[in-house]
């Protein structure tokens, strides 16, 4: 019963998308070129060939010194024989649309049947693969039929036995071990072929696939080291079938080949590990796919992605996507991307870009950007965005972007260029303004503040003391400016200031808010005077004569406006000199 139930599921509706573009036209390696080098190196040879026959090779840089000289002339020859001719068997080849992919490959494998048996609905092979050089049988090699989509390693015997279930005219075993050409044996029966779940046994989607999530992130814990084998023998196989379930990563209903099949319905009660998925995936703790992710997958837990994810992405706890995500990321804990992102980031905890972000990233603690935003940021304590940011920063805390184009709003905004606004307590600028003010006006004799941020925006830090033997005042305060700049000699300053007045005890609360216009004259660089009209609003709850002995005890001067009951405001002036 239970084998029926698997048989039904892995049915399959169509073929491999891969193949179904390679057969409209001849094979690259059946492909006959004319070539006539001497003295060039190999990687000019492969380029002369690629060009020839209008494909790509594509190979690792450690697979042949590239500076080996080659002498070869070949007349009408087919690429494959040129190409053994110039590596002498020591590489294999595979085709993956306009590509040829060339592996190191010098051994070379067979596989030598021990048992045959045939039955009603039954056929077992059991043998050994064997290296051909040595005749010593190779262990962890991937044996596998691509059509049935059924796969086992061989043990440290090199032994090795396969069942299927089901009416089969032939079986291909296939056997692959890395640093080993593949081999296939044709095993014939006399009966109707009706096959579980296949795709074409060419399908191949060789180099897409770089198998990252194996060996990086939380996910390498929940994949076994058979599977990553696996990986390594064939990577270059994928399938497409309509549904898959898992109960966990190694028991699936597509056992060992799970990572090399491609699903538009992928079911794991507790967790899967699939080549990607092209529709639906969902599981009750978590989800790894060797390849992409499209449309939406769905995690109690977490999702590891070694590819792409194109689509929406759910998880309690942890999204990782080893590429790129375009789309929408929600997660319990943490959304991180190894490259690039577009779209929408929702991170209880933080979201994490490595490289470029494109759209909103929201999370309750923090959210990180490696090189460029153009969007947003929002986040409960701090944003930091490590090239430029085009866009808004909102945090609880702090906002950094290394080049800030936009608006940035937090207690502490810092940035290394700035062409926007920032709203803050302290906003810094490490290429924008460090101005040191000294002056004075009608009510402290005087003062002291420290500008930072840019001409759209500046904050200021102030500081002051009326000296006076008997109307002594001291003084602390925040403010922000804007500059309207003329010329490099000439600007207007329009600036806020709010600041607590101390006047020999803290029984009451004073404050003095100035609205104050600066024309700006440059002398030479660095240095700038300044002076401009102020109105003032005073606010106290302090009744008259509260002040301690030896200070102010009027601060509104005698020609003033009543504003309410306990604020006064008047017309005053302000004079000062600037270094840059």
């Amino acid at each position: 019963m239970r084998l029926k139930i698997v048989i039904t599921l892995l049915f399959v509706t169509g073929y491999c998308n891969a193949q179904s573009s390679v057969t409209n036209y001849m094979r690259n390696l059946d492909k006959r070129v004319n070539l006539d080098i001497k003295q060039q190196p190999i990687s000019e040879v492969l380029n002369k060939m690629s060009k020839a026959g209008d494909f790509y090779f594509s190979y690792s840089g450690s697979l042949f010194k590239q500076d080996s000289i080659v002498n070869i002339k070949a007349k009408d020859m087919q690429v494959r024989d040129v190409l053994d001719r110039i590596f002498n068997g020591k590489v294999d080849y595979k085709e993956t649309g306009q590509y040829i992919i060339l592996r190191y490959a010098a051994n070379h494998l067979t596989i030598e049947p021990e048992n045959i048996t045939s039955a009603e609905k039954l056929y077992i092979i059991s043998g050994y693969v064997v290296d051909t050089e040595t005749g010593k049988k190779v262990k962890q090699a991937s044996v596998y039929e691509k059509r049935l989509l059924q796969s086992v390693l061989t043990d440290n015997d090199g032994y090795f036995r396969l069942r299927f279930k089901g009416e089969h005219t032939e079986v291909t075993l296939t056997a692959s071990k890395d640093s080993y050409r593949d081999t296939s044996l044709v095993f014939l029966a006399d009966i109707t072929v009706k096959p579980e779940g296949y795709v074409d046994e060419d399908s191949e989607q060789g180099g897409e696939f770089l198998n990252s999530i194996e060996s990086s992130g939380i996910s390498r814990f929940f994949i076994s080291s058979k599977q990553r084998m696996q990986s390594l023998n064939i990577p270059d196989f994928f399938a497409n079938t309509p549904f898959q379930a898992s109960l966990t990563p190694g028991l699936s209903t597509h056992g060992i080949m799970s990572s090399q099949v491609i699903n538009k319905f992928s079911l794991n009660i507790l967790g899967g590990y699939t080549a990607g998925t092209d529709g639906v995936e969902v599981a009750g703790m978590f989800n790894i796919t060797k390849g992409n992710v499209k449309k939406l997958q769905i995690a109690g837990v977490f999702n590891g992605v070694g590819g792409s994810v194109d689509g929406v992405q759910v998880a309690g706890v942890l999204n990782d996507v080893r590429t790129n995500s375009k789309g929408v990321q929600v997660a319990g804990l943490l959304n991180h991307v190894k490259e690039k992102t577009e779209g929408l980031q929702v991170g209880g905890v933080a979201n994490v870009v490595s490289k470029d972000m494109k759209g909103i990233q929201i999370a309750g603690f923090g959210n990180l950007t490696s090189k460029n935003l153009n969007g947003m940021q929002i986040a409960g304590f701090g944003n930091m965005t490590s090239q430029k940011m085009k866009g808004t920063q909102i945090a609880g805390f702090f906002n950094y972007a290394k080049e800030m184009d936009g608006l940035q709003i937090g207690i502490v905004n810092i940035s290394g260029r700035s062409d926007g606004y920032s709203l803050g307590l302290i906003n810094y600028v490490h290429h924008g303004y460090h101005k040191l003010s000294f002056s004075t006006n009608e009510t402290i004799n005087a003062n002291a503040s420290f500008k930072m941020g840019n001409a759209n925006l500046y904050n200021i830090i102030l500081a002051g003391k009326n000296f006076a033997d008997s109307a002594n005042v001291e003084t602390a305060g925040l403010g922000f400016g804007h500059d309207f700049v003329f010329s490099n000699r000439f600007s207007v300053a329009a600036e806020i200031t709010s600041q607590y007045l101390y006047l020999g005890n803290w029984d009451y609360s004073n404050f003095l808010h100035r609205f104050q216009t600066n024309l700006q004259i440059q002398l030479i660089k660095g240095v700038s005077i300044f002076g401009g009209p102020v109105y003032s609003i005073y606010s106290t709850d302090a009744p008259e004569g509260s002040s301690g002995k030896g200070y102010k005890q009027n601060v509104a001067p005698t020609k003033h406006d009543y504003i309410s009951k306990r604020a006064k405001g008047w017309i005053g002036w302000n004079v000062g000199i600037t270094i840059m």
